[in-house]
Formats: C-alpha cells, structure tokens, sequence
C-alpha cells in the first residue's frame, strides 16, 4: 500500500533502522482480514507511539532468503541499492500499519492486520496477502519505522474516513484519542463480516459501510459518499483521510472546497485501484 500526499504532520519515530522480527502466530479474523503477530529480539527496538504508526515491511523471497541483502535504512540513495537486488532474490516491499502493540512475558510483540482479496491457490491474491496467509510461527521478516501521520495536535472533534485497508490505523488512531474528543469515524469494508470491535472516546461513533457480496463498487467510493452527502461538523475539526486513492483525495477536496482549512486535513492514498476497462 504506497502512501502518498501526507500532510506536513508527520511524527517521525526516535529510531528508523531496518529490524528483524519473527512470526509469532496468524489468525483468520474474517473474510477479509489475517491478523500477523510479530515479535522476537529485534521488536524490542519498536517505539509503540500509537495512532496510525506505520513501517515499511520487507517480506522474503519464496526460498526465504533476501532480507540479509537489505539496506540499514532507506533513504533514497539506499532504495536504489535496494532496487539493483535481482527480482527472484529482491525482497517484497509494502507498506503496514501496527494495529496494537503489547509487551508480554516473553518480549514485545505486535499485531499487523492484512487485508486479503482473490485465492492464492489460483494466484489472484497479492504478494503479500499470499504471505500473510502462508507464513508460519518463525518465519523472518524485516521492517523499517516510519511513525505516524495522524497529527498529534488533533482538534477536540475528528472525522476519520478510511475503507479496509485504513481500518487498522483508524483502530489505532481511536484507541490513542483523549477520552473528550466527539466525532465519528467512517469506515467501508467488503463485507459485514469485517467488521471488528474497536476501542475510543465514548463520544467518538464508527459508521460501518460493508458494500456485501458481488458488489462492482470501486472500494472507497462509498465511504467517499458518504462525506460528500453528509453535512459538516459545525466547529472546527480534524479530518483525515486513508485508503484507496480517489477516497482520501476526494475527501481533501471536499473538505476544502467547503472551508476546512487545509492544516486541519490529512490525507494519503494507500493505494490505488486499476481501471476498469469501459463495456460496450
């Protein structure tokens, strides 16, 4: 998932070298979600900051090797080595959202929910919903912290908007608000089924929008209608943005448009669906 057109509220972490962790166990949560938990030596070097806290997430090769040929960080000198590694050998690059953070009695460890679409026994699903599927308890994985858009100045209303592929940041982003901030948070997901118990400010409601089996809707545009017909919150207010490209920018646009200043929006593009060819 790129994320691209992030505000200027970028809460960079204390440390951003490349980590090693482990594979500590997976869960089915839904359709739609497989929940990776990792940890070993290399988690404890992880500052949970909370919110919508993001690292770059290198997946090995099918032989599982590749991670030992990765950069210590990745700055864009770094990104090109990295891209000078051969395609059968070059580790899969995506971009993750840590969903919760835990410190146990045997180490650190968090939780990484991946959204999974298509089958991999016919090899529609993605590179990494295929890992997440297939990875067993020990299988290596390397990552780089990239801390958090969401700004920590946050007005005392929010309006988040997100489809399935921001619903672990918006869990984040809920479950570190102080408890008097009002709002609501928008969320679209493929199916009923997705949805998933979140924790927040009493005064901070979750509209759940499941567009249900064999819908042909560009996920996102229905979250996206949802605040272009809906009325405005009448103070001022946080609002922010994620998913598929056209919602998050869609939404700035409207918010703009209708006098939100442009500090008090962020928005990122997590991905960006294909067209579809036009019918005849």
């Amino acid at each position: 998932m790129a994320r691209s057109n992030v505000n200027a509220g970028r809460t960079r972490p204390a440390g951003s070298d490349l980590l090693t962790v482990e594979v500590l166990r997976t869960e089915r949560l839904s359709p739609g979600f497989v929940r990776v938990t990792l940890g070993g030596e290399g988690a404890a070097a992880l500052s949970p900051m909370g919110y919508d806290q993001w690292f770059r997430l290198f997946l090995p090769v099918d032989d599982g090797t590749g991670l030992e040929r990765l950069p210590a960080k990745l700055d864009t000198l770094s990104y090109l080595r990295y891209l000078t590694i051969s395609r059968t050998r070059r580790p899969v690059l995506r971009n993750y959202t840590v969903r919760a953070h835990r410190v146990t009695a045997t180490g650190p460890e968090f939780d990484v929910d991946f959204v999974v679409h298509g089958s991999v026994e016919d090899g529609t699903s993605g590179p990494a919903a295929t890992w997440a599927q297939q990875c067993r308890p020990g299988d290596p994985v390397a990552l780089i912290d990239e801390g958090i858009t969401f700004p920590t100045a946050a007005h005392d209303r929010v309006l988040l908007v997100a489809d399935g592929s921001g619903l672990p940041a918006v869990a984040g982003i809920l479950a570190s608000l102080p408890a008097h901030t009002v709002g609501e948070a928008i969320v679209e997901i493929a199916d009923e089924a997705d949805r998933q118990e979140l924790s927040g400010p009493a005064r901070v409601t979750v509209r759940w929008i499941a567009r249900g089996h064999g819908s042909h809707d560009v996920p996102g545009a229905r979250a996206l209608a949802a605040v272009t017909d809906g009325p405005l919150p009448e103070t001022r207010f946080t609002g922010w943005a994620v998913g598929e490209s056209a919602l998050a920018t869609g939404a700035r646009r409207h918010w703009v448009k209708a006098g939100v200043p442009k500090e008090d929006i962020t928005f990122c593009g997590y991905w960006k669906a294909a067209k579809r060819a036009a019918t005849v």
